[in-house]
């Protein structure tokens, strides 16, 4: 992880001073908790989860959003200002500071979409196909969120269909019993026509 770490702090800011850092994958794919471990990694670096950014309504429709609260402020070199989501309340919640530290993470399901890209500095895939990923956050989040897991499946589906994260990826992240191996992703062998013919997963409609 330091070794990581050391590889990002090392970049070109790519989004005014800041270095952002991009971690996606399937939900219950293990991004949180590899960024949480990263963050520490780089003296305690500040995550955006995206979980904050999207709501009940926009599951994945907050890029506007995401641009006006954050991505512009930090591009200027100012502090960013974003209203967390409350899923059990339905509601935004007051909004929280985001300085433009040397590194932010990125962490959530669309942090590689094409219209973050080119704020990146790097992205990062963590690797674990889409049925064990979305079977370990069924358990995770239990029984009373069967529904929004039904439903949040098809959005997913839907979103890597159409705004794939994975082909672009320049390192994928696969969780070992000793911790992470980081490979190089498939953006160091990216091809032109790849962003209209590679996924990240089926694209069956629900």
């Amino acid at each position: 992880m330091q070794h990581l770490a050391s590889l990002l702090r090392r970049l070109p800011p790519s989004c005014g001073p800041v270095r952002l850092v991009g971690v996606d994958g399937h939900a219950g794919s293990g991004k949180t908790t590899f960024a949480g471990q990263l963050a520490r990694a780089l003296g305690d670096a500040p995550v955006l989860h995206l979980d904050d950014i999207a709501t009940h309504d926009e599951l994945f429709d907050w890029t506007g959003r995401l641009r006006a609260e954050v991505i512009d402020p930090l591009r200027r070199g100012e502090t960013a200002h974003y209203a967390p989501y409350d899923w059990r309340a339905r509601r935004l919640t007051a909004p929280r500071a985001l300085p433009p530290a040397p590194v932010i993470l990125v962490e959530g399901v669309g942090a590689g979409r094409r219209a973050l890209r080119p704020h990146l500095a790097r992205l990062l895939w963590m690797e674990l196909p889409h049925e064990d990923s979305w079977a370990r956050g069924r358990r995770r989040d239990g029984e009373e969120q069967r529904e929004f897991w039904a439903a949040w499946v098809c959005a997913e589906r839907r979103h890597f269909a159409e705004d794939p994260s994975r082909p672009f990826a320049d390192l994928l992240v696969q969780q070992g019993k000793k911790g992470y191996v980081v490979l190089p992703g498939p953006a160091q062998t990216l091809g032109p026509d790849q962003a209209n013919t590679d996924s990240d997963g089926p694209s069956a409609v629900c």
